[in-house]
């Protein structure tokens, strides 16, 4: 544990949710004194998000709405929707944050073409509030969630930052880079040191039940078959959760000193996989043949995502380090032992 951070407060919003959940636990561990927020929202099961933060150490029997709660890991929890502006004021006023880590948003691709406004009211509005909290208490650094799919129709690969991103082809990758023109234009006027990070699909344990890895080793472990779009043609850049968490973690004391205190990152590891190779590693680490149900290619989808990280190394020194099979294998361990959810 580094003394030097011991005092320094940080927000994790969207702190019941996958990557929050591990990035808490990560900063306590290290130091910070952390509160998480969330909203517990029904978009999936809230037993999952209640079981992430008992891994916290909070007592969920305890929750109620806008009440601090804390943990025995250090964490303290609030449940507190940014929907509600008030409320978040509030607590940025009485808690003087040093750092946000601002995780908490509406996901998923395919849910926004069925429920559009969701993404809006979370995305959108409920940055915008993150924004003013931030500029307004005087919070050190700013580090927020973008994805990888504000690069939509983008066919050069590897992607990198400077490539243009203009050709959204979901709703949710619209509100992501509608965040990076938000964010800039606070850190132009207002001089807030922000910076966000494009995620690549990110998977590990306690991960989301609409994630590939989630539903295939759920379906092939009750003999069901598995949806494979677009024929299985598909790669995507898979990002083990420690990867991601390390990132974040090196990055909260390294904001941008520009003169225009803003920077965006890709973060992942910088190595495609092709869909039928992730499947094969389900496949081994359950022991059991997949049966595959071929489908089109889904509306919002694109084919292929692969990061340069480049620029990411050469601010913190980022390497991903975890080996697709072994994660896969780690996800599938803690997917046979969890209670039921």
């Amino acid at each position: 544990m580094d003394s030097s951070i011991k005092y320094h407060k940080v927000l994790v919003t969207g702190s019941a949710g996958f990557i929050g959940m591990h990035t808490a636990i990560r900063l306590a561990k290290e130091g910070y004194d952390v509160v998480g927020i969330d909203n517990l929202n029904t978009y999936y099961s809230v037993d999952l998000k209640l079981a992430r933060l008992r891994e916290q150490g909070i007592a969920t029997n305890r929750i109620e709405y806008n009440k601090m709660l804390s943990g025995n890991s250090g964490i303290r929890f609030m449940q507190l929707d940014l929907a509600d502006a008030h409320l978040l004021e509030e607590l940025f006023e009485k808690e003087q944050f040093d750092y946000v880590v601002h995780l908490a948003a509406q996901a998923g691709v395919r849910y926004s073409i069925e429920n559009p406004h969701a993404y809006i009211d979370a995305n959108v509005k409920g940055f915008m509030d993150i924004l003013e909290g931030c500029q307004k208490n005087d919070v050190k650094h700013l580090i927020y969630a973008s994805s990888s799919s504000v690069y939509g129709m983008n066919k050069k690969v590897p992607f990198e930052e400077s490539d243009q991103t203009e050709q959204q082809v979901s709703l949710y990758a619209a509100t992501k880079k509608a965040n990076e023109a938000m964010a800039h234009s606070y850190a132009c006027v207002h001089g807030l040191h922000v910076t966000g990070l494009r995620f690549f699909t990110v998977y590990g344990p306690y991960g989301r039940p609409d994630m590939a890895i989630f539903k295939f080793t759920d379906r092939i472990m009750n003999n069901e078959p598995i949806d494979v779009y677009n024929n299985g043609d598909l790669s995507r850049d898979f990002t083990y959760i420690d990867d991601i968490v390390e990132g974040v973690f090196k990055l909260i004391p390294k904001r941008p000193e520009t003169d225009i205190p803003y920077s965006i990152f890709n973060i992942g590891r910088g190595e495609p996989v092709q869909l039928d190779a992730f499947i094969k590693a389900i496949e081994k680490a359950i022991g059991k043949e997949a049966k595959r149900n071929n489908l089109p290619m889904q509306p919002g989808d694109v084919k292929q995502t692969w990061a340069s990280t480049s620029k990411l190394k050469d601010w913190i020194g980022y390497k991903a380090k975890e080996d697709m099979e072994v994660g896969v294998a780690k996800f599938v361990e803690w997917y046979k032992r969890k209670i039921s959810l």
